[in-house]
């Protein structure tokens, strides 16, 4: 009797405990396994090292008439008063400044993605593969504004990893990503996609996808894996209040890295279509006074001059709702859609003017270098194209530091032509052409374009305080 009343009262939770470990089990079982992809593919990602030759900035000298005191050099004052205040008039030091990141190969014969940033300005880039071999690599090409860098090593029969270049990615499925954390080689750290054609400010022709995957630094340029063990994406970047990971990463979508890779072992560069519009994304409140039923479209806030958009008839306050028979949900879809666009391609681009509908046809031009296309958006320069030069109005501080007390126009940027030619750089002040003084930009427009074509003129500038003569022969 007293053993049934004993397991009557263990009954509820031997019951509870059953079914505590059924539902433990169950959820355990419906979590992924990622050992498999990793065993698989962690031996394709590599360890990027880089090396930049850095000059460090020599101290303060001493004062005039002194000199160092002799001391032994086994002093620890010997070493202080060395690098601080030099030794015999030496320059700055150089020194070796060293970073680390994360690659995949993506060919038997040493193809490796990487980020640019993860390479840039580096003197030396070590490849560190799983089998522990080191080998030296070299930039096939990398292109800043997508941030993703091919690398070559020579070496036959790697393991390569596969790419999902068209796979549909959904938000909440699981993906892993593979890397070198602070150098931590092969660490892997997995998550859920948190957000798709995310724009971010660094990245305006990525339409990133972000996850709550740990990314810490030497995470960059590794491969982000779905389950099926296919790369999705690069890792990038993340956002940080701290510097450390805060559940937010970046990365870049497979399709777009391998569209620029493609380009970079074709030309060595990366070419993208060109609208010439400045975007804002259209708020509650404006898509009510533009008669649309939701927010959706890119606002064009501005036209470039001389850019494919003016041309096309394109108008401040159109709003892009269509490009190429793709819809714009938000301002952030228009830049890739633009950037995929080839150049020389007629495309139909579909914007509401005033409550109505119109459909303009835009023939894409190439996307300028970042320099020529800052010019092309600040309205305070003039831009020349028979001479190739962009010159600005030079203000108080500019006046100073070129010591020129009036007249004048700053060289902003030299574009490829006669003004290069005549070696002409950027940052001269241009203060005679032909003979005639600039008083200003206005003026200068004026002069440049009364100048006889086909005849050698004269430039009179100033460089880094020094004047001089240059022969310019202007194009017919």
């Amino acid at each position: 009797m007293s053993y049934m009343c004993h397991l009557k009262k263990l009954l509820p939770g031997l019951i509870f405990g059953l079914l505590i470990s059924f539902h433990y089990t169950a959820w355990s079982r419906s979590l992924p396994d990622f050992t498999d992809l990793v065993e698989r593919y962690s031996p394709a990602v590599v360890n990027i090292s880089t090396t930049q030759k850095v000059q460090r900035r020599r101290g303060p000298a001493l004062p005039k008439g002194l000199e160092l005191p002799d001391i032994p050099k086994d002093s620890p004052l010997h070493e202080f008063f060395r690098r601080f205040f030099g030794e015999g008039g030496e320059g700055g030091q150089e020194f070796d400044a060293q970073s680390l990141g994360s690659g995949f190969i993506i060919s038997t014969d040493g193809y490796i993605i990487t980020n640019n940033h993860v390479i840039k300005d580096a003197d030396e880039i070590i490849v560190r593969l799983s089998d522990r071999r080191e080998l030296a690599a070299r930039i096939v090409g990398s292109d800043a504004r997508s941030d993703i860098a091919l690398l070559k090593i020579d070496a036959k029969d790697l393991p390569i990893v596969k790419t999902g270049a068209n796979y549909p990615l959904k938000v909440g499925e699981w993906v892993l990503a593979i890397g070198s954390p602070f150098g931590f080689d092969h660490s892997v750290t997995a998550g859920i996609v948190s957000a798709k054609g995310r724009s971010l400010p660094s990245g305006n022709y990525v339409p990133f996808i972000q996850t709550d995957v740990a990314i810490n630094p030497g995470n960059s340029g590794g491969p982000l894996f779905n389950l099926d063990g296919e790369v999705v994406g690069v890792n990038s970047q993340i956002y940080s209040r701290t510097g450390g990971f805060m559940g937010l990463s970046f990365a870049i979508p497979i399709a777009d890295a391998m569209n620029v890779v493609e380009q970079l072992r074709e030309n060595g560069k990366v070419s993208r279509g060109w609208l010439g519009v400045m975007i804002q994304d259209v708020s509650r409140e404006l898509a009510e006074s533009f008669g649309l039923d939701k927010p959706k479209g890119a606002l064009i806030a501005k036209v470039l001059p001389d850019s494919p958009a003016e041309q096309a008839g394109l108008q401040v306050g159109d709003v892009v709702l269509k490009f190429n028979g793709q819809k714009v949900k938000r301002s952030s879809d228009l830049p890739p859609l633009v950037g995929r666009t080839r150049k020389g391609a007629r495309v139909p681009v579909r914007v509401l003017r005033a409550g109505m509908g119109k459909t303009l046809h835009v023939l894409i031009e190439e996307l300028p270098e970042e320099e020529t296309l800052a010019a092309k958006t600040d309205p305070e320069t003039t831009t020349d194209h028979r001479l190739g030069l962009v010159v600005r109005d030079l203000d108080a501080t500019a006046r100073k530091r070129h010591k020129v007390v009036k007249g004048g126009v700053l060289v902003a940027i030299v574009e490829e032509g006669p003004a290069r030619q005549a070696g002409i750089h950027g940052k001269d002040v241009l203060l005679m052409l032909n003979g005639k003084r600039i008083k200003d930009r206005a003026h200068f427009e004026q002069l440049a374009a009364e100048l006889p074509a086909g005849k050698a003129i004269s430039v009179y500038l100033q460089r880094a305080g020094n004047p001089m003569f240059l022969p310019l022969r202007v194009p017919q």
